[in-house]
């Protein structure tokens, strides 16, 4: 399942490390995935995936193997108790065992590094569905979402509530492809966090006024369990701050929820809330990557009328 010689695999690892070009033809090809999603093509026939997890998931696992499936091809699932990767196994074995077997591996690791230790041993595309660092799928799916909410995310103002995490950081990459404004409401002591160049403010109505976007995420992600909250409250995104955002505005999370912790019930289930078509098109989305990632690695797309060049 080796890619062609001398041609490199291409990953998916973070925004900023794929044509911004590339970035926009595979969200155009994700709204067409979706509008086709009760008859997709059948273009990854006899391809595989493998799903490689050190964390629990639900949307990762689920969105990727139905991704798969509906374009054709099947997944294997391994959790970190399933498989010796960076125990009796380096990771640079794993890599090149793995890239004999099938034809695409995608990975969602606390380590990022060990993510692109991973890559650079790999002969078959690797995807990031999420590490410590960045959550690059999940904004695809973030920025299709607001396309097919908002028209556009261009010019938007998208505001951020609570924590700087992955999440964050793919979205301040995301930024400079789209040309959005982007603004995180954190605590004080997080400021230190935040890369130089980055806009940010302690004060939670400064972000929210006038934005199109409120986005927010846990407070506590895995592994943080027994975290002081107290300092996230003035920044929970409830009906106050949504009184402050432009006509129209839309609230998401890439989910789950601490209910409710990190937004009011009643913004969450309110009809400014997108959260669960957030949560679809991370399926579409990442069928479009997944096209784009295998389209030029050496293996046989049956359909051959699926491009994404123009």
């Amino acid at each position: 399942m080796t890619a062609e010689p001398g041609k490199k695999p291409k990953h998916f690892l973070d925004l900023k490390d794929v044509p911004p070009a590339d970035i926009k033809a595979i969200l155009m090809r994700a709204h067409d995935l979706k509008k086709r999603k009760f008859n997709p093509p059948q273009i990854f026939s006899g391809l595989s995936l493998a799903m490689v997890f050190d964390k629990l998931s639900t949307r990762t696992r689920v969105s990727f193997d139905v991704a798969m499936k509906q374009l054709g091809g099947h997944s294997i699932v391994m959790s970190k108790g399933e498989m010796q990767i960076g125990g009796a196994e380096s990771i640079e074995s794993t890599a090149n065992v793995l890239s004999r077997f099938v034809d695409a591996i995608m990975v969602r690791m606390s380590d990022h590094d060990k993510l692109l230790e991973l890559a650079r041993h790999a002969s078959v595309p690797v995807v990031n569905g999420m590490t410590d660092r960045s959550h690059p799928c999940q904004i695809m799916a973030d920025i299709m979402t607001i396309e097919e909410k908002l028209g556009s995310a261009e010019g938007k103002k998208i505001a951020w509530f609570g924590d700087y995490n992955n999440v964050t950081q793919s979205y301040i990459e995301a930024a400079k492809i789209f040309n959005f404004e982007f603004i995180m409401a954190l605590p004080q002591d997080l400021n230190k966090n935040v890369p130089a160049g980055t806009n940010y403010t302690n004060d939670a109505k400064e972000a929210a006024h006038g934005a199109d976007v409120l986005v927010t995420d846990t407070w506590v992600s895995m592994g943080q369990e027994g975290k002081d909250i107290e300092k996230f409250w003035p920044y929970q995104v409830n009906a106050e701050l949504m009184s402050l955002a432009n006509e129209g505005a839309i609230f998401m999370h890439c989910l789950p929820i601490h209910e409710w912790e990190e937004v009011s019930e009643e913004v969450a289930k309110s009809p400014a809330s997108v959260i669960y078509d957030e949560a679809e098109n991370r399926l579409h989305a990442q069928k479009a990557i997944l096209a784009w990632c295998l389209e030029d690695s050496g293996v046989q797309l049956e359909q051959k009328t699926f491009q994404f060049k123009d």
